[in-house]
């Protein structure tokens, strides 16, 4: 049986790699080998990225309901369990959005929040 070239499918592979290794400091970006390793990393540094930007933003979004409920006297964790009791299923995303952008909205659930508190689920 005749020998298989490689190096067309060799080339395109390491032409590949340094194409995403394009912008990496020193020999990171040039030597092969180097690349192979760095763009192997990076992969794993975005993978783990995807995860923690999740966190960061549930964090984000916790801190802004926690000030915007505090202008109005309750603290982050009454105003949850005072959503709940008032039947509001709002996400901590839209609640953050109402608390930064619109503070008359964001005024008019936490007086639903304090309602539904007081035992007055009208």
């Amino acid at each position: 049986m005749a020998r298989a070239a490689r190096s067309v499918h060799a080339h395109k592979k390491r032409r590949k790699i340094l194409r995403q290794a394009k912008g990496y400091r020193g020999t990171k970006k040039s030597s092969y080998r180097r690349a192979k390793e760095q763009v192997w990393k990076s992969g794993v540094y975005a993978y783990v990225g995807r995860k923690q930007r999740k966190r960061d933003f549930r964090s984000l979004w916790i801190q802004r309901i926690n000030a915007g409920a505090r202008e109005h006297g309750l603290s982050y964790s009454q105003f949850v369990h005072g959503l709940r009791l008032a039947e509001i299923d709002l996400d901590r995303k839209i609640l953050a959005d109402l608390a930064a952008t619109e503070p008359a909205a964001f005024a008019m659930v936490v007086s639903q929040v304090k309602n539904a508190l007081n035992g007055d689920l009208a």
